[in-house]
C-alpha cells in the first residue's frame, strides 16, 4: 500500500476509526495487526522474517538485561548485531557477492558457469533491522529499559507509518510512546498531521513523479549521447526528485502518526540550505546519519584520536552509510565521496564564513557537490556514472532536451526551495501551521490543485522503498 493511493487510505480510515474508540492496550493491539496487515500486503511471505526477527532481538534483549557478567552480555548483543547483519547479508547483499566473486573467478581464468543467487529484497529490512539493533545496543548500554513484552516490542516493530521507509526511531522515543497513553486527537493533532501530511503528498506526487520523468529520460539515454547540460539537468532534477520522494515520504509518516497520537523525529531540515558537508548531514536522513554516528562513529574513536583517526572514523562510516543503501559499486562510491569530502572538509578545518553573500556562495558549492554525489547514487552503473561524468568536461551544447529539462525542474523545484528557506528562517518545520487561516488556506488550496491537475496519472512507488 502506498500512501498516495485510495487504498492506504482507505485502511487508514477503517484503522483509525476503530483506534481512537480503544484503550491502550487494545489500540496497541490494533496497531500490530495493522503493522502486519500493512507489511503483509507487499508480500505475505516475508511476515515470518519481521516476526522472526522481532522474537529474536526481544529474547536477546531480554536476557542482556537480565544479565549482569560483562563478557555474557556482550556475548548476547554480538548474537542480536550478527543475527540482523545476517539477514541483511543474505537478502541484500548476497546476490552482490557472489556475482563479484564470479567476476574475480573470470578474471583469474575460470571460464566455467556461476550460479548467482536470485533473492527477492525484503521492503523496508534495510529501516526495521537498523531500528531492532538500535533497541539491543541501547539496552546493553542500559540507557533503555527492555520492553515490558513481546507483545509491546511488536507494536515498536511494525508501527505501519515508518515501518516501510523509516524514520530509524529509537526506542526512548518510539518504544516509550507505545508503553504509555498516547494524547487524544485534538485540534492540534489534527492540524499538524494535515499539514503533514498534504506537504508529503504534494512532494511526492507533484514535485518528485514529476521530476522522476526528467530524470529517467536523461538517465535513461546513452551516456555518450549527453551533453554537459543534459547531464546536469538530470542531476538536478533527480536532486530534488529524491528529496521530494523522501522527505514526501517522511512527511507523511509524520502525519500519519500524529493522526494517531503518536510524534515521529523529523527526517529532513531544510537539506539543500546546508553550508558544507557536516551541514549536510546534519539535514539530510537525519535518523540515518544519526545511527551511524552512534553506533558506528562513536564506537570507532569518533574525533577522540587526532585528526588521522578521525579522518578514518568518517571514511569507514560513509562507506558504510553507502552500503546500507545497496549492494552495488554505485551506492559505494557515493558513500566513499561523501566520505571524502567530510575528510578534507575536517582537514582544511571547514571554513567559517558570516558574511550574507559568503553563506549563499558555500550553500550553492555544498548543493552542487551534492548534485555530483547524486550522480552517482542514480547511475545505473559505474560505466554509466563515469562516462556522464567526463561529460562534463566537455560538450556544454545548449539542446531542446536541457532546455526542458532545466525548465521542467525550476517549475517544480524553486517553489519548493522559495518554502525551505521560509521554514529556514523561522527555524521550525511546523511554522506554517502557526500562521494566520488565510495564509494556510491559500497554501493547502494551492497544494490540493496542484495534486489535482498536475500529479502524473500513474503514482511511483518510493525510490527509498527499494533499499
Amino acid at each position: 500500500m502506498l500512501f498516495h493511493t485510495f487504498t492506504f487510505w482507505t485502511f487508514f480510515v477503517i484503522v483509525a476509526a476503530a483506534y481512537w474508540r480503544l484503550g491502550l492496550r487494545r489500540q496497541n493491539a490494533l496497531l500490530l495487526v495493522a503493522g502486519y496487515v500493512f507489511y503483509g500486503w507487499w508480500d505475505w511471505r516475508f511476515l515470518m522474517l519481521i516476526a522472526l526477527s522481532t522474537v529474536v532481538d526481544y529474547e536477546m534483549a531480554r536476557r542482556i538485561s537480565a544479565t549482569d557478567g560483562p563478557a555474557l552480555r556482550k556475548r548476547w548483543l554480538t548474537g542480536s548485531v550478527v543475527f540482523n547483519l545476517a539477514l541483511l547479508g543474505v537478502f541484500k547483499y548476497l546476490g552482490f557477492a557472489v556475482t563479484q566473486a564470479g567476476s574475480l573467478a573470470h578474471f583469474f581464468g575460470y571460464s566455467g558457469p556461476w550460479w548467482v543467487p536470485q533473492i527477492i529484497l525484503p521492503v523496508g529490512i534495510s529501516f526495521y533491522t537498523f531500528q531492532s539493533l538500535a533497541y539491543t545496543i541501547e539496552v546493553y548500554k542500559r540507557t533503555t529499559p527492555p520492553a515490558p513484552s513481546l507483545f509491546h516490542y511488536a507494536v515498536y516493530v511494525s508501527f505501519f507509518p515508518q515501518l516501510l521507509a523509516g524514520p530509524i526511531e529509537r526506542p526512548a522515543r518510539l518504544l516509550n510512546q507505545v508503553l504509555h497513553p498516547r494524547p487524544r486527537m485534538n485540534d492540534e493533532l489534527f492540524r499538524e498531521g494535515l499539514f503533514l501530511i498534504l506537504r508529503g503528498l504534494f512532494l511526492k506526487m507533484v514535485v518528485a513523479d514529476n521530476l522522476s520523468l526528467v530524470a529517467d529520460g536523461i538517465f535513461g539515454r546513452p551516456a555518450a549521447d549527453l551533453t554537459a547540460w543534459e547531464v546536469l539537468a538530470g542531476c538536478y532534477a533527480f536532486a530534488f526528485q529524491i528529496f521530494g520522494d523522501f522527505c514526501g515520504y517522511s512527511s507523511m509518516a509524520q502525519g500519519i502518526a500524529r493522526w494517531l497520537g503518536f510524534e515521529l523525529m523529523d527526517n529532513f531540515r531544510q537539506p539543500y540550505l546546508a553550508t558544507s558537508p557536516a551541514d549536510f548531514w546534519r539535514r539530510w536522513h537525519i535518523s540515518l546519519s544519526g545511527w551511524l554516528r552512534d553506533y558506528v562513529f562513536i564506537p570507532l574513536g569518533g574525533s577522540r584520536g587526532g585528526v588521522g583517526l578521525t579522518c578514518r572514523n568518517l571514511m569507514i562510516t560513509l562507506l558504510l552509510g553507502g552500503l546500507w543503501h545497496g549492494a552495488s559499486w554505485t551506492f559505494i562510491v557515493w558513500g566513499a565521496f561523501h566520505g571524502l569530502w567530510l575528510v578534507l572538509h575536517r582537514v582544511l578545518g571547514g571554513g567559517r564564513a558570516h558574511a550574507h553573500g559568503a553563506v549563499l556562495w558555500r550553500i550553492l558549492v555544498t548543493f552542487h557537490l551534492v548534485c555530483l554525489g547524486w550522480l552517482f547514487f542514480r547511475a545505473e552503473s559505474m560505466a554509466q556514472a563515469w562516462t556522464m561524468l567526463t561529460r562534463l568536461t566537455v560538450g556544454w551544447a545548449w539542446t531542446p532536451l536541457a532546455a526542458y529539462s532545466l525548465s521542467m525542474t525550476a517549475v517544480f523545484a524553486l517553489p519548493v526551495m522559495i518554502y525551505e528557506a521560509w521554514v529556514e528562517r523561522r527555524g521550525n518545520t511546523l511554522a506554517l501551521t502557526h500562521s494566520a487561516w488565510p495564509a494556510r488556506v491559500l497554501v493547502y488550496l494551492a497544494m490540493i490543485l496542484a495534486m489535482l491537475f498536475l500529479a502524473p496519472d500513474k503514482p511511483g512507488e518510493f525510490i527509498y522503498f527499494q533499499f
